[in-house]
């Protein structure tokens, strides 16, 4: 088995090896995975976070010891802050990273990849915080386009931004909203929520294709077109512009 990380801003992870393939999530600066196959060009990864599975550049990653992968797989995470900054290597050359960004090995201001150490002042989250972190936390992706695939205050499609709000505050969610549903505990109704729980909704066919973070007096934070604000009720979203339902509420799930 082979194993890499990732040392650029953000790469594209693909559904197949191929640049013109669909985005199906990316990879931020630090984040650490298996290589399941290698080729000429490209390589079949699985994400150590969440076992999320795609194709990546060769010449987007470099490679890491079996025993580097495990030492990062049992070490304490640390994230990015701000909506974007910089890490510098030994040679003062700059790196910008968005936010929740890993700090491989963060100590002292300094992060180290293999044999190299690059230099962050930036704030950090770490640890575990409390519930009502996560809306704070929300905040800070308010109005950063929607991308399919994409993982970063400039661009962010629903799931990822579930993913990301909570994984700065120290939990884990899956990549995708069908598998996001899997995880906590229904609740019956909408009044037994609080701000923070995942809202669910599906199509036609009984798909969850979509998920949002409820607020509180029936608000709902989300990702459609951008990342906004827009009532919940029992029917779904409604949208405040439109004045219309976008999407059928399908569950409601307590995670934490």
């Amino acid at each position: 088995m082979q194993y890499g990380i990732c040392n650029l801003s953000i790469i594209s992870l693909r559904l197949e090896p191929s640049d013109k393939s669909e985005l199906v999530s990316q990879i931020l600066f630090g984040e650490h995975f298996k290589v399941l196959e290698k080729r000429s060009k490209w390589s079949k990864i699985r994400l150590e976070f969440d076992n999320y599975e795609g194709w990546v550049d060769n010449k987007q990653y470099i490679d890491i010891s079996e025993e580097l992968y495990k030492k990062l797989s049992n070490s304490n995470l640390n994230l990015t802050g701000e909506l974007i900054d910089f890490i510098s290597d030994s040679n003062k050359n700059l790196t910008p990273i968005p936010l929740g960004s890993s700090l491989p090995f963060y100590e002292n201001s300094l992060v180290k990849i293999n044999n190299a150490l690059f230099n962050y002042e930036g704030s950090i989250h770490t640890g575990i915080s409390n519930k009502e972190s996560l809306i704070n936390t929300a905040f800070m992706y308010l109005n950063a386009p929607y991308l399919w695939g994409g993982k970063t205050p400039f661009g962010i499609d629903c799931s990822g931004f579930t993913q990301m709000v909570y994984k700065l505050c120290g939990y884990k969610l899956l990549r995708d909203a069908s598998q996001q549903a899997t995880q906590g505990e229904v609740l019956s109704f909408i009044e037994e929520s609080e701000p923070g729980d995942l809202a669910f909704f599906d199509n036609n066919e009984g798909n969850i294709i979509h998920v949002g973070i409820i607020m509180k007096d029936n608000y709902i934070i989300h990702a459609h077109g951008k990342v906004r604000i827009d009532r919940i009720d029992h029917s779904g979203i409604y949208n405040i512009d439109t004045r219309r339902h976008t999407h059928k509420l399908r569950v409601i799930k307590k995670i934490i």
